[in-house]
This record gives C-alpha cells, sequence and structure tokens, in this order.
C-alpha cells in the first residue's frame, strides 16, 4: 500500500508543478507541507521526492529547501479519452467482479470506455483477446496473465504492444519475462502471514495446498516456506500438494483419498485461496473431520465465500476493488505521460481471524494431529 501511496503524491506533484506553472530552480513545497496535504507519512513522501530526484523534476538541497528542477518535460498531461483494454481470467465470481469494478470506475471517471476480455485462464483465449485488442486500437491494457507460471506463447503480441508503445499494466500477476509494472497483492506475505498465525496458535504440522501454473501459487508457496522454515520446520516441503487451476474442480473428487492422506498427522492446513479451502471444509465434513476441532484451515483473499461458509474462514485480505483502481490509475499515468518509470504496486495483505483455526495455545492443548 506504501508504494501505491508514494506513486500518487509523485504523480501529484507533477501535475501541481504545471498547473502552477513553476520553473527551474523556483522553491517547492516541503516535506512537511506534502505530508500535511497527502495525510501520510514523513517516509510516504521521501520515497516520492526520491523518486522525483532521480527524474530531475525537482532538486532537494541541504539546508535551503526543495527546488523545482531543471528537466523540461513536466507539462500539463494528456487527456485521455480512448478505449482501455481489460483481460481478465475470469469475471462472474469470487474476487474478479470487484477489482473489475474497480478498474472500470477510474476509467469512466477519466472518460474512458473499457472494453473486456475473460480468457478463463486459457492461454489460447489470451491470443485472441490480445488480438482482438490490437484491431480495436486500445490506447492502452490492464492485463491477468493465463498460467502465469507457465511459458507463454504470446511473447511476440506482448512485444508488438510494446513496439507499438501501447502501455500495458499487468494485475495479480505478470509473466517473469514481461518488463511491464504489475498491481498485486503481496502474494509471498499472504502465504507467510496465514502460516505465522498458525504457528502463533501453537501448530506446527502444517500442510499446504497449492496452485502450480500461476506465479500466484508459487509466491504463496514462498510464503508458506518462509514461515515454515523460521520456525525449525524443515521437512514442509514433503507436506504440500500440487494441483493445476484447470484441475481444481476434480481435485476433491479423484484425489481425494490423497488429500486425507496430505491432513495425515497435521494440525493445521494452508490453502491456495478460499476457493479451495471451502472444498475441503466439505471433504472435511463428509469424512467426519471437525474443523477447527481435528484440523485447522486458512484460506488466502477473504473473498465473499470466507465469511458465509459452514465455517468462517481464517484468510487475508486481497484489496480486490482498490487493486483495480491502482492498476487503472497507473495505466492513465503511463499514457497521460505523468509516470515515465512505471514500477510494481504491492499491497500488503491483512490477516482476518475467523472460527477456522484452533488455538493450540489454549489450557496448555497438546496435539498431534488426525
Amino acid at each position: 500500500m506504501d508504494n501505491y501511496k508514494y506513486m500518487l503524491i509523485v504523480d501529484w506533484v507533477k501535475e501541481y508543478i504545471a498547473e502552477k506553472g513553476l520553473k527551474h530552480n523556483d522553491r517547492f513545497l516541503t516535506e512537511k507541507q506534502l505530508c500535511e496535504i497527502h495525510g501520510v507519512s514523513r517516509q510516504t513522501v521521501r520515497q516520492a521526492l526520491m523518486m522525483l530526484e532521480s527524474e530531475n523534476i525537482i532538486v532537494r538541497v541541504r539546508g535551503s529547501g526543495t527546488f523545482v528542477g531543471s528537466r523540461t518535460a513536466v507539462s500539463a498531461p494528456v487527456s485521455v479519452k480512448g478505449s482501455i483494454g481489460v483481460i481478465s481470467t475470469y469475471f462472474s465470481d469470487y474476487i474478479f467482479p470487484h477489482i473489475v469494478t474497480g478498474v472500470e470506475s477510474v476509467l469512466g471517471a477519466a472518460g474512458c470506455t473499457m472494453q473486456l476480455a475473460i480468457t478463463h485462464n486459457q492461454v489460447y483465449e489470451e491470443t485472441q483477446a490480445l488480438e482482438s485488442m490490437l484491431a480495436n486500437g486500445v490506447q492502452g491494457l490492464i492485463v491477468e496473465p493465463s498460467k502465469s507460471a507457465l511459458p507463454n506463447p504470446n511473447m511476440e503480441l506482448y512485444a508488438k504492444l510494446k513496439r507499438e508503445n501501447i502501455p500495458l499494466v499487468f494485475f495479480n500477476a505478470k509473466y517473469p519475462w514481461a518488463d511491464q509494472p504489475c498491481v498485486a497483492m503481496d502474494d509471498i506475505a499472504a502465504g507467510r502471514t496465514v502460516t505465522d498465525h498458525l504457528f502463533d496458535c501453537g501448530h506446527t504440522a502444517i500442510a499446504g495446498i497449492f496452485a502450480l501454473d500461476d506465479l500466484q501459487g508459487h509466491k504463496r508457496y514462498s510464503g508458506y516456506m518462509q514461515s515454515c522454515l523460521r520456525h525449525g520446520i524443515r521437512e514442509s516441503e514433503r507436506n504440500v500438494m500440487w494441483f493445476a487451476t484447470s484441475e481444481r474442480e476434480d481435485m476433491f473428487s479423484s484425489a481425494e483419498d490423497k488429500l486425507v492422506s496430505l491432513l495425515k498427522g497435521k494440525t493445521a492446513v494452508v490453502c491456495y485461496n478460499d476457493k479451495i479451502a471451502v472444498r475441503l471444509l466439505k471433504l472435511c465434513r463428509d469424512r467426519d473431520i471437525k474443523v477447527p476441532g481435528d484440523i485447522s484451515v486458512v484460506g488466502i483473499d477473504d473473498s465473499r465465500y470466507a465469511s458465509i461458509c459452514e465455517v468462517p474462514l481464517t484468510t487475508v485480505h486481497h484489496p480486490q476493488k482498490k487493486l483495480g483502481e491502482a492498476a487503472a490509475e497507473l495505466l492513465l499515468g503511463m499514457i497521460e505521460g505523468r509516470v515515465d518509470q512505471p514500477r510494481d504496486i504491492l499491497f500488503t495483505p491483512e490477516l482476518v481471524t475467523r472460527e477456522s483455526v484452533a488455538d493450540l495455545r489454549l489450557n496448555g492443548i497438546i496435539k498431534k494431529g488426525l
């Protein structure tokens, strides 16, 4: 979230200098004034000023203050009144409608129209969507990649976007080879946060279920492993089950016995997201495994399912609408020339505790798992 705040200040300063007609060597606002105007910490303001100074938008002179730099490219932003393409893996449920709503609200306020395409996490459908957007002359693109952890045949289409100077922002994840910015929740922190919470509640035998074909799954696994290793659990990677997103619906039927076997000897399980966690709750109910009495379950994303399922889930909150708004704001800044060196924006996940986790420290409980 701090990244998002300081980038907003960077954009604001550039607009302020242009609107006020400030010239090279004119005195600029102080750190204290910027903190008061934006309601942020001095550290956030200093991050923004460092970025502005690197672009020579402002110059800081020790003992004298802050002045407007010599860069001549600071000018009033170009108005955006065109079409923006938005490509999402899904739309109809989970967190996706809120993300797209956030994107649409910002684009609409800027007078832009939105072209929406859904890929169902299929690379070929992503190909069709990109080709269609290019043919329709979009001014910029906001894309959630399909199967982001796997080799992707659309690299040439993305290279074409770059050659034609069409700005692109990824959301939720980006391909490892992509140098465009990404707006996402910090998925490593998300996996680490829910796992740390389980350790804080006295759990040490903790399983994990993660998606193998997208980078969110890899990063959430990384956070899980970081937490386990920090708590001295060396065999954690053997306690993990991987699944392909295209097979997640079948996993709870074709691999049901494997899932139950994974839970043996465990007191808790970290799930890739709330959807997987809710399905696991149903499996536990069908197998007469009590949650959280026999095993604790945590999800990630704080979707609408998390609070209404049979055992309300402990999870971490995904920014959803705010993420969509930030992605759209970043793209518009790139189109208007207000953001010359766009950087990734990561939102810090916040833990949401509910009834799906047992605190084994209460009353000196010692539990060895199922």
